[in-house]
């Protein structure tokens, strides 16, 4: 009050230029307003500059999986989009919850994103050592692309189709053996889903990903495996195991040699996955939102999405709405599988 006294004292020429004693609170609000605005030209120009320097993209697979191979295509072509190296960074383990668990406690700069399953929503409900949110602490980006899963078996196995396998289970229930990149991955629950409908008991035995779960189904320490388009198809094209069936509702059209679950025994299965990308909360909207389009535009590329339909992939993008809007249906899904099936926390 004495500073603003004084002040008014003094000639007019004499006060400071573009303020008026007439109304301090007005100027504060002007000055409030004015430092708001500033904030958010510094940040749309941060924006405007990213990336100015390399990002990583955590996956939470090793390495020759579906989801190492399909976050690769992608880091590579927004790589030479930016100009700026995108590097891949395995973390495999826990069905890609390590991974995810280091992304949601990140530095929310915009140089972490994260390769993601359409099985994270559920990772709070499927591991109960989870010290994240999937939902609170990370941002959703864009879909990446969605595809079935496919259901193999070692080519020494006598199983010619899916109601040969249906048969087998009936007869020897809990005795039969699924494998799959891990607990809670959509391959995993898959395999939940399809013992509930077919009416059949079968064990699942969790991977630290898809590629050594391959390893052992090729082997024949499984006796059969669910896992995506990606990790499988090419292993059944060459000759390595047996594609039984898809698990979409209408034939793959990569693979329109397999037939579905649900023309093989099991009516109205259907399970489609997706693969998409997340960056850790409190990343800049405008930050989240060019990365977005970006990714969206370069899987629009006809070169891209050939690439991702080599390996049973349709590519396409969406908006960060639309991604959280999809996690939460998928969430809803498959909670009212896990409890109908009374899967634990594990």
């Amino acid at each position: 009050m004495i500073i603003l006294a004084m002040i008014s004292r003094m000639p007019e020429s004499a006060r400071f230029v573009g303020i008026s004693m007439k109304s301090p609170r007005r100027n504060f609000l002007h000055l409030a307003v004015g430092a708001a605005a500033a904030t958010l030209v510094t940040r749309g120009a941060a924006a405007l500059d990213y990336p100015a320097r390399p990002v990583r993209l955590l996956i939470g697979f090793p390495p020759g999986g579906g989801s190492d191979v399909g976050g690769r295509i992608l880091a590579h072509r927004l790589s030479e989009v930016w100009g700026q190296q995108v590097v891949v960074e395995n973390k495999p383990g826990a069905g890609g919850h390590l991974a995810i668990d280091v992304a949601a406690h990140a530095n929310p700069d915009g140089y972490t994103m994260i390769w993601v399953g359409g099985a994270i929503p559920l990772y709070g409900l499927m591991i109960a050592s989870i010290h994240y949110d999937p939902e609170a602490d990370l941002a959703p980006v864009t879909l990446v692309g969605t595809y079935p899963n496919i259901l193999a078996v070692p080519n020494a196995s006598p199983w010619q189709s899916v109601e040969d396998m249906i048969a087998a289970a009936k007869a020897n229930p809990g005795h039969i053996t699924f494998s799959s990149p891990g607990v809670g991955t959509s391959p995993h629950l898959t395999g939940v889903l399809f013992a509930r409908m077919a009416g059949i008991d079968i064990r699942h035995v969790p991977y630290r990903g898809g590629a050594p779960a391959l390893t052992d189904l090729i082997a024949g320490h499984v006796d059969c495996m669910f896992n995506t388009a990606g990790t499988l198809l090419a292993a059944v094209r060459a000759g390595q195991v047996r594609g039984l069936a898809v698990t979409s509702a209408k034939r793959f059209a990569t693979a329109p040699e397999l037939p579905t679950i649900a023309e093989s025994g099991v009516p109205d299965f259907d399970v489609t996955s997706w693969y998409a990308l997340y960056m850790p909360a409190n990343t800049p909207a405008q930050i989240v939102q060019k990365v977005s389009r970006d990714a969206t535009a370069v899987l629009s590329e006809p070169a891209v999405k050939a690439r991702y339909e080599q390996l049973g992939v349709l590519s396409g993008g969406s908006s960060p709405a639309e991604l959280a809007t999809r996690g939460r249906s998928e969430a809803k899904l498959w909670r009212s599988v896990m409890e109908a099936a009374g899967i634990k926390p594990e």
